[in-house]
């Protein structure tokens, strides 16, 4: 049933974006880049839409308390694709931290550019950095919040991936709170995986990091919160849905690993 679930998920999902893509070429041209980010979140909604219908999966949130109305820098685990794409529901006009390699993909690099995310070469080094603090240094001054996976890439459930450091000096350079948040997404939906089951994500926003921290200890505290948090969703969702699949590897938390020079 899971794998029929999947197999017809995909094959409405395919068309739905791939629709919208062709439909929404026009507007590239001469519409504002608030105006693309409601284009942006309405495809969303419907892909959010699909899940509940085909597969059988929702979501809900915690601590929606600790999340902001103004700018903020949103430090999320990051284990699904699915991850990428909720942050519209959640954000009125998200700025992503991403790699400048997605920006050359048709279509879903075009839209990227024009909604204004925050794209970065990682092969570029301290001078990735310093973009990457400009670039989220406009999206705030326009009252967006910041959205970036300090892990890089998506992590299997059960897996603390190195944090890199770029987080970190975004907190440092910035005005911004920062807010933690942890998930488990890579339950229902695996890294790379075809199969989507059943049940409900929880994505939790954990209350701001202090100001004024130096570097080494935001990282450690903000891996540290999110990992516990993360470990504490994953036990309850395997509690509450029997036909998931426990993690191999459900360790202890890896130390964080501070010296990344890029995110």
């Amino acid at each position: 049933m899971t794998a029929i679930r999947s197999l017809a998920y995909q094959l409405v999902f395919l068309p739905w974006t791939l629709g919208l893509s062709v439909l929404y070429l026009p507007l590239l041209a001469f519409a504002s880049r608030r105006f693309m980010q409601h284009c942006a979140a309405f495809w969303l909604e419907g892909c959010l839409f699909l899940q509940r219908r085909f597969l059988g999966l929702t979501f809900e949130i915690k601590g929606a308390e600790n999340l902001p109305d103004g700018p903020a820098i949103i430090a999320a685990k990051h284990q699904s694709a699915w991850d990428t794409m909720v942050f519209h529901h959640l954000l009125a006009d998200p700025a992503y931290i991403l790699k400048r390699e997605l920006l050359f993909l048709p279509f879903i690099g075009w839209y990227l550019q024009k909604t204004g995310q925050v794209a970065i070469d990682r092969k570029a080094g301290i001078k990735a950095l310093k973009l990457m603090v400009e670039g989220a240094r406009q999206a705030l001054a326009e009252r967006r919040q910041i959205v970036i996976f300090p892990e890089g890439h998506r992590q299997p459930s059960g897996t603390a991936g190195d944090y890199h450091s770029g987080v970190a000096m975004l907190y440092g350079a910035l005005d911004a709170p920062l807010i933690p948040v942890a998930l488990n997404s890579g339950l229902f939906w695996g890294r790379n995986a075809f199969l989507r089951r059943s049940g409900v994500i929880t994505l939790e926003i954990l209350p701001a990091l202090p100001a004024g921290l130096d570097r080494k200890t935001v990282m450690h505290m903000l891996q540290q919160r999110v990992e516990t948090a993360t470990s504490a969703l994953e036990d309850g969702a395997l509690r509450r849905f029997p036909h998931l699949n426990r993690p191999k590897t459900m360790g202890p938390v890896a130390a964080p690993a501070v010296d990344k020079s890029v995110d």
